[in-house]
Formats: C-alpha cells, sequence, structure tokens
C-alpha cells in the first residue's frame, strides 16, 4: 500500500522548514480530490503556514531596514558635505569667514562623530548637534551659508529616529518563541494530513491519492538528503514508518548539516 513516509521536521532550518510545508500545503490544495476529502487537515495547515510565515517574515527581517540603511547612507554622506564644507574656509584669510570656519570645526571637533558608529548612537548625537547649530551656531552657519546641510541633516536624522521607532514597535508584535510555536503548529497540522492522506489512499482508492503520495515522498528524500544530511532511500523503497519512527538505516551522513533553529525568532 501507498503511504506517505515521515520525516524530522524538527531538524530543518527555519527557511527550509517554511518552504517544505508551504509546498504540501500548495501541492495538496491543488490536487483534484484533497480540498473536499481533507478539507479539515488542509484549513489546519494553510492556517498554521500562514502564522509560520508571518512569525519568518518579522524575525529574519522587518521591511523597515531596507529604509534605514538607506536613510543612514544619505545622513552620512550629509553629514561629510557639512564637514568638507566648514573645513574649506579654513584655508581663507582672517576674516568674518574663517572666523566662523573655525568655530564650527571646533564644534565637530568636540563631538567627534563618526559614521561608522553604532546607528543609534550617531542619531543621538546628531539630535544634539543639529539643535547647537540651529541656535549657538546659527550666525555661523548663515555666514557660511551651511543652513541647506543643517535642513537636510535634521531632516534625514528625525527620518531615522522614526523608522528605527517604528522597527522596534513592530519587533514587539513578534512574543519570544512564536516562530517556535508556529512551527510546532506547521508540524502538527502537517501530520494530520498526512495520516488523513493514508488512510484515504487505504479507504477510498489508493490510485486517486498515488500522485500526491509519490511525490511527497520524493520530497522527503531530497529533503533528508539535501536539509538533513541523511542517507535516505529511494522513495519505493524507504524503510520508515507512517507514524513518525525511523528503522534502522538511516542515520545522518553529515551530523553538522542537521540545523534546528525552531528557537531561533530573530536574523536581523
Amino acid at each position: 500500500m501507498k503511504e506517505i513516509k515521515a520525516i524530522s521536521l524538527e531538524r530543518m532550518n527555519n527557511g527550509a522548514h517554511y518552504l517544505y510545508m508551504s509546498t504540501m500545503l500548495s501541492r495538496a490544495e491543488s490536487h483534484g480530490k484533497l480540498p473536499v476529502k481533507a478539507a479539515e487537515p488542509l484549513a489546519a495547515l494553510r492556517t498554521a503556514v500562514e502564522e509560520e510565515d508571518r512569525c519568518l517574515a518579522v524575525s529574519r527581517k522587518s521591511l523597515l531596514t531596507d529604509d534605514i540603511r538607506k536613510a543612514d547612507h544619505e545622513r552620512d554622506v550629509l553629514f561629510g558635505a557639512y564637514k568638507n564644507a566648514v573645513r574649506s574656509y579654513l584655508s581663507l584669510p582672517e576674516g568674518k569667514l574663517s572666523q566662523a570656519a573655525r568655530e564650527l570645526d571646533q564644534h565637530l571637533t568636540d563631538y567627534r562623530i563618526d559614521p561608522r558608529e553604532q546607528l543609534d548612537k550617531e542619531t543621538g548625537l546628531l539630535v544634539n548637534f543639529l539643535a547647537d547649530l540651529e541656535t549657538r551656531y546659527a550666525a555661523q552657519v548663515a555666514t557660511l551659508s551651511l543652513s541647506p546641510f543643517v535642513t537636510g541633516l535634521k531632516e534625514v536624522n528625525e527620518r531615522l529616529r522614526r523608522l528605527t521607532r517604528d522597527r522596534t514597535y513592530e519587533r514587539m508584535t513578534l512574543e519570544p518563541g512564536a516562530l517556535a510555536r508556529a512551527r510546532k503548529a506547521s508540524d502538527a497540522a502537517y501530520r494530520l494530513l498526512v495520516r488523513w492522506v493514508n488512510a484515504l489512499a487505504l479507504l477510498d482508492n489508493e490510485a486517486d491519492y498515488a500522485e500526491f503520495i509519490d511525490y511527497v515522498n520524493t520530497e522527503v528524500v531530497h529533503y533528508k538528503r539535501e536539509v538533513l544530511g541523511q542517507r535516505a532511500k529511494a522513495p519505493s523503497a524507504s524503510a520508515e514508518q507512517p507514524d513518525g519512527r525511523t528503522e534502522a538505516g538511516e542515520t545522518p551522513a553529515h551530523p553538522s548539516a542537521e540545523q534546528d533553529n525552531t528557537d531561533v525568532d530573530d536574523g536581523i
């Protein structure tokens, strides 16, 4: 009798686990009879995979990260341009312009802002730095016509403050261990579907489910070999039990290839 063989879902890394689950869901939903005959386990798997997708997306990378990186680069360019503009006036003969430049250059030295520093540290320093330029050093800034630099720096620095705050709030929506729990829910739903399909093949008409079973078993062998690093037999010769127990003969070929990342919720 054809039956779907078991695989150690817990040993898969997070990315491979989600891909496996979403692939199985898609294949089952496109099957001619399963959406009707196995509606209950399919609905459970669909819900579980959607939640796993949400948790994985938030844990791996906030969509705001690219915006933050872009704004940080823009800020660094503007700050460098401001610094170069100030120092370009230092070579002028004594006068109002060179005096203003010396005072602003000393201001730069006092803060010692390094664009290579941690992002939040740089943001905080620039808040005070720019406040000085708008108050204590407003006259010097006006003398050297540097207001566009100050305005641009303030705008991008405030934008970074908003983006990093929003990213923090976004991360707060993902509770610790949420991805691990989502994976377990997907595992339970998938195993329910496997038992359901195996029962249908036994009690209904095996031929109606043969292609789906063969497809899943081929994927099982692929994931065992490529993801789990196990020596897996061809689907037709599998010695594994459908309840999840594995008979002798399928030991990991490369233990280091196994990755249990079920508790890893952050990828940033």
